[in-house]
């Protein structure tokens, strides 16, 4: 019988083959991308690092984020984390930038996804039940499998948006 673990791991695996197809296919110009006048994307600084778009407050309306946007989003989230997963301090939304070019940013999400796989080959059974303390707000009884499953979940979010926006890109060229 499957184990909790097992069941997030193969949700996991299902969700990484989804952004696989699609890290697959990406043309070199696909992440930059904008599909419209009001998106959310990357952009140089004078001394070479990428960074996005942002703000504190929800913007009315909603920008289109780019795929160079959603690759930064993804490295983002997952790297923070890695952090609590590893009981190291989060690293600030603004000391994580963007790779600076489609293949560099794939090879990051790869790396990101092997790392979070280390991460949940040293998980037991007893070790899901643990608090964590990430995404949620402090005081949360949210645990190490609800994060687990939490990454999936937003993994597979931003998959289908960047498929999305791949397809698009593709259909208008």
């Amino acid at each position: 019988m499957p184990t909790r673990l097992d069941l997030l791991r193969n949700q996991l695996d299902l969700t990484w083959s989804l952004l696989e197809y699609h890290l697959d296919r990406l043309d070199p110009d696909d992440l930059l991308w904008e599909p419209g006048p009001l998106c959310w994307t990357v952009r140089p600084r004078p001394d070479g690092t990428w960074v996005p778009d942002w703000s504190d407050e929800e913007p009315d309306p909603i920008p289109v984020p780019t795929g160079a946007w959603l690759t930064w989003h993804i490295g983002w989230w997952w790297s923070t984390a890695l952090d609590h997963a590893r009981g190291h301090p989060p690293r600030d939304r603004a000391d994580v930038t963007w790779p600076g070019h489609t293949a560099a940013a794939v090879h990051w999400l790869r790396d990101l996804h092997a790392a979070w796989v280390d991460v949940l080959d040293g998980l037991t059974d007893d070790t899901l039940d643990a608090p964590a303390p990430f995404p949620w707000p402090p005081g949360s009884d949210r645990t190490v499998a609800d994060m687990a499953a939490w990454v999936t979940a937003e993994l597979m979010k931003n998959a289908a948006e960047l498929g999305q926006l791949r397809l698009l890109r593709a259909a208008v060229s």
